[in-house]
């Protein structure tokens, strides 16, 4: 399949139309022209968001229509994989700043399906940032003027895997009862030794076994190795329910990066989050007040998957020689960030609470406080 090229020129003036967050429409910036983004019947909707077959995806045998050639360029200070459209041959990449430039040739990657299209424009982000950031204990001061400057947020579709898949599950483990004894104690009173009777709690253990079964959608992971984690994850819950197919107008004005967990690594880390629920599952077919997994054989059938793109509103503050991140999710404004300490407001705070003891352990000593 070629590689894509995309341009959004403005019908009245040629300059380059930008997705409006929140609407179904491009709008330019310099003119003020919109332009509707044409909707998909529910038909042609739900055809594109089918599912994928996980098997023939791992082993590379997808149909030609879900693969796409792009050009991408590694970032070398984050290693975020960055997408280039048309002619541009360099940019920054959104996830720290960093210049990059495009390499020769390009990349086959599995084609997003869908995407989740921003609903917040930049401003509603960076509000949001800024009352997260007011939230902040012992944050630099530089921080609330860094987004009360108003400076430029980036605005990034982040790539995902969503899976989904049959599970049936056989478990051994143990049941645990709790009841209670009563024994007889000695307690030392007032120097008087004294008898007294307690209540303690003992479990009877009883083999268990049995199966299982759940139907798992959209387990969703993150495809980025760029995105921190415990970040990207703070975002959820995302409303999958608003996905659009795959259409590379939701995209203009944004980046997007191209996926470096791959499909089989992806597949891993959904497994790992679908045993986690499993466990849950067995736990409450156990039954009783504790219990114990012995052992979880799971069988997996009608495995699939979608690519999908996900809107996340990025910025980077420097404090202290080191970079931070902050993200916004695009759909419903939760923040997640990597916040810095100011040591002179902890250390201020520390030196008030010291002067504050020392005035009460004064003022109690010379008897201006009562006894």
């Amino acid at each position: 399949m070629a590689e894509e090229q995309h341009h959004w020129p403005c019908a009245q003036c040629g300059a380059d139309l930008r997705y409006a967050p929140g609407q179904t429409e491009l709008k330019c910036d310099h003119c003020g022209h919109v332009q509707a983004i044409a909707a998909q019947g529910a038909w042609s909707k739900d055809r594109a968001l089918g599912e994928l077959d996980l098997a023939k995806g791992i082993a590379e045998d997808l149909p030609a229509s879900a693969s796409i050639d792009v050009r991408t360029a590694s970032c070398p200070s984050c290693g975020a994989q960055v997408t280039f459209d048309g002619a541009s041959h360099a940019t920054e990449c959104p996830f720290c700043a960093t210049p990059v430039v495009v390499d020769t040739g390009s990349h086959r990657l599995i084609k997003p399906q869908a995407v989740v299209p921003f609903a917040l424009t930049e401003a509603k982000a960076r509000e949001a940032l800024t009352g997260w950031l007011g939230r902040l204990w012992f944050a630099p001061n530089g921080l609330l003027e860094y987004t009360r400057k108003g400076r430029a947020m980036n605005g990034v579709y982040a790539p995902y895997w969503t899976f989904d898949a049959r599970t049936a599950s056989r478990y051994t483990g143990q049941r645990g009862e709790h009841y209670y004894e009563t024994r007889t104690v000695t307690v030392n009173v007032n120097g008087r030794n004294e008898q007294r009777q307690e209540q303690v709690q003992k479990t009877r253990w009883y083999p268990a076994s049995g199966r299982v079964a759940r139907r798992f959608d959209d387990v969703l992971v993150v495809a980025s190795t760029s995105l921190p984690a415990n970040l990207s994850y703070g975002l959820e819950p995302w409303d999958l329910s608003a996905l659009e197919p795959y259409n590379a107008d939701f995209l203009a004005g944004f980046q997007a990066e191209g996926y470096t967990v791959g499909l089989k690594d992806g597949n891993v880390t959904g497994k790992e989050i679908m045993a986690r629920v499993i466990e849950g599952d067995v736990r409450r077919d156990i039954g009783g007040d504790v219990q114990q997994i012995h052992s979880v054989n799971t069988d997996y059938s009608d495995e699939t998957f979608k690519h999908i793109l996900l809107p996340i509103w990025m910025a980077a503050y420097k404090y202290g020689g080191k970079s931070y991140r902050f993200l916004v999710n695009g759909q419903t404004g939760e923040v997640q960030g990597e916040r810095p300490y100011s040591a002179w407001k902890i250390g201020f705070a520390i030196l008030a609470a010291v002067i504050v003891a020392g005035v009460v352990f004064y003022l109690k000593d010379s008897g201006a406080l009562g006894n």
